[in-house]
């Protein structure tokens, strides 16, 4: 793997004018949530709608994954298939971010800008895209493999999916947040990988992100009991190496400190009775 540098990044791509905008689109930020992160039985079925096509989207972009192909197409190909059912790309416009889905390579480890740069063989490529539809957010990613992925590698990328499948087990009424994150602490410290830590899960409705933390590693202070209703996403980052980062000067792309690949899986989920249900589902 050579590193990852910035590259050149396309024009802005067009989300036709019949298509609803998040209120955040352009503006500096979003407003604050003041809303509940127990969401009523409309918001849900609207948020079904909404996962289940950023996973379609997710699932068409990682079929498009091999060596050949700039991230910046892999770009084209979900925004194109968003704004054709009707979404739109929560990314756009999103605190000034210009395109429609994250594209991280290798040891990006999230917000990663799609550009010209070609993924080459033996990448791995996350990518994370979110619909915007009828007033409500669906967010989901998944790290692919490009070509012939080296062993330590793919094991990184199947045990960070195995980690996201055991957080979502962990989810129950009445359970504090923070047990999310020591299943997936725990887990990652079996095979000496970085947790990362300030890029968490969110809550995520009616706004993309709701204020509500979904830590990743052990840490007590989150200790926001869960409760049916709820919607939120789990999204763990892990690392070949250290869990520390630096940022581009574009405010964006998270990198490894060491430069060591680092992978991602993410689902929406809504906390039922008895455990969750995942949104994000195609």
């Amino acid at each position: 793997m050579s590193p990852i540098s910035p590259a050149a990044i396309s024009p802005r791509r067009p989300v036709p004018a019949h298509i609803d905008r998040p209120e955040y689109v352009d503006q500096p930020a979003p407003l604050p949530f003041r809303g509940s992160e127990v969401k009523d039985a409309d918001t849900i079925a609207r948020m079904r709608v909404a996962g289940r096509l950023a996973a379609q989207a997710l699932q068409l972009v990682g079929k498009h994954v091999a060596p050949g192909i700039t991230t910046d197409e892999l770009d084209a190909i979900g925004h194109d298939f968003l704004v054709e059912n009707g979404a739109y790309p929560s990314t756009l416009g999103y605190k000034g971010f210009p395109k429609s889905l994250c594209s991280s390579v290798n040891e990006v480890i999230c917000h990663g800008i799609p550009d010209s740069r070609v993924v080459e063989d033996g990448d791995i490529v996350n990518i994370d895209i979110t619909a915007y539809v009828d007033g409500v957010h669906g967010d989901t990613n998944a790290t692919f493999l490009a070509g012939d992925v080296d062993e330590q590698t793919r094991l990184l990328v199947e045990r960070t999916e195995e980690s996201l499948r055991r957080a979502i087990k962990a989810v129950r009424p009445g359970r504090r947040m923070n047990v999310i994150g020591r299943v997936i602490e725990s887990y990652a410290k079996r095979f000496g990988y970085g947790v990362v830590r300030e890029f968490t899960g969110h809550g995520i409705g009616t706004t993309f992100h709701s204020g509500l933390i979904v830590p990743h590693f052990d840490n007590p202070t989150y200790d926001t009991v869960i409760e049916p209703g709820m919607t939120f996403t789990i999204e763990p980052m892990l690392c070949l190496g250290t869990h520390e980062w630096e940022m581009w000067d574009d405010d964006w792309t998270v990198v490894t400190k060491d430069g060591k690949a680092s992978a991602q899986f993410e689902h929406t989920l809504l906390v039922t009775e008895t455990g969750a249900e995942v949104l994000t589902l195609p």
